[in-house]
């Protein structure tokens, strides 16, 4: 997969594709089946499959201080577009010149002049432009005017829910991963390098690798049973563990973070990219009246969760 962000610098050869547009947070049912169409539509053509998304997504460039919302971050996005099989991520950067830009120079600007689009593919409560003032039905005028397709797809229900990045985050909040994963099309994952800690955990016997959850959407703080893809290194691969989500309230610790331990691991990660799926909530967070205690408990929570596991 290729990836560009900028639209002013591409070769001729890369011109052409059909290209979804949207934020794609969370990369769920709803977007894959947005992504498919697309490159049914890609395949017809003859075309290189193309997402078109935005960095920082745009409601942190308009309310840079609201709580954080987003499902994943830019590195996990694109690793899970990859997977999709998808030619070309685009992934441009929303600014103070890309809010400015009016519907019609959103539409000639960026995917006429910059992506040469053969093909749109849109949900159909898309917005864009200044003020989001150009709506799906204005796209397909746009690109009768300027001589490349458009397709609206509507929105997809799962059940009684309507399948959103909303409906995933309640899910998430309320320490429903399994809900989540099941409009997701995948495990929730949590995404980012292995950061020092306090090594509280080495010293109780469970090492942890901890990532940061800085700009993302809080799942409910818990133990969690989960699954670690380690990205890259000598340790690659995907292994089955324990992760504590939160505050660590017994050490008055006040940053969130996820603390994950690896099941039958040795190894030094610090600084490697990693990927915690999140896959059964087991408990919420507590203090203990002692540490011999909060030991005991963490075995516990591990045995089940290496139960819940193995039957994956």
């Amino acid at each position: 997969m290729k990836t560009y962000t900028t639209w002013t610098t591409h070769p001729e050869s890369d011109r052409g594709a059909v290209v979804a547009i949207g934020n794609f947070d969370g990369v769920h049912l709803g977007h894959q089946t947005v992504i498919e169409i697309t490159r049914a539509e890609a395949t017809r053509r003859k075309a290189p499959l193309g997402i078109l998304t935005f960095e920082p997504h745009p409601r942190e460039f308009f309310a840079p201080d609201a709580p954080a919302f987003r499902l994943m971050n830019a590195s996990a996005k694109e690793h899970r577009l990859a997977k999709l099989g998808i030619d070309q991520l685009f992934q441009f950067p929303f600014d103070a010149q890309m809010a400015a830009l009016s519907p019609e120079a959103f539409v000639r600007e960026v995917l006429v002049d910059g992506l040469g689009v053969s093909h749109v593919v849109v949900g159909a409560d898309f917005c864009f432009g200044k003020a989001r003032a150009g709506s799906a039905e204005d796209l397909k005028s746009f690109g009768q005017k300027f001589g490349f397709g458009v397709t609206l797809v509507p929105l997809l229900a799962g059940g009684s829910v309507t399948v959103s990045s909303t409906a995933i985050r309640n899910a998430l909040a309320d320490g429903r991963p399994k809900d989540a994963a099941a409009m997701l099309g995948h495990w929730h994952r949590l995404e980012g390098p292995v950061i020092k800690g306090d090594q509280r955990g080495r010293h109780l016997g469970f090492p942890t690798a901890n990532i940061s959850l800085e700009g993302l959407h809080k799942p409910r703080y818990g133990v969690y049973a989960v699954l670690v893809d380690i990205l890259e290194g000598p340790h690659k691969g995907t292994y089955h563990g324990a992760a504590s989500i939160g505050v660590k309230p017994m050490f008055g610790a006040d940053r969130p973070n996820c603390e994950s331990f690896l099941f039958d691991f040795d190894g030094d990660i610090y600084g490697t990219p990693v990927s915690v799926g999140l896959i059964s909530y087991l408990r919420d967070e507590q203090t203990f009246d002692s540490v011999d205690a909060l030991v005991e408990q963490m075995g516990k929570d591990c045995a089940r969760a290496r139960s819940i596991l193995s039957a994956l």
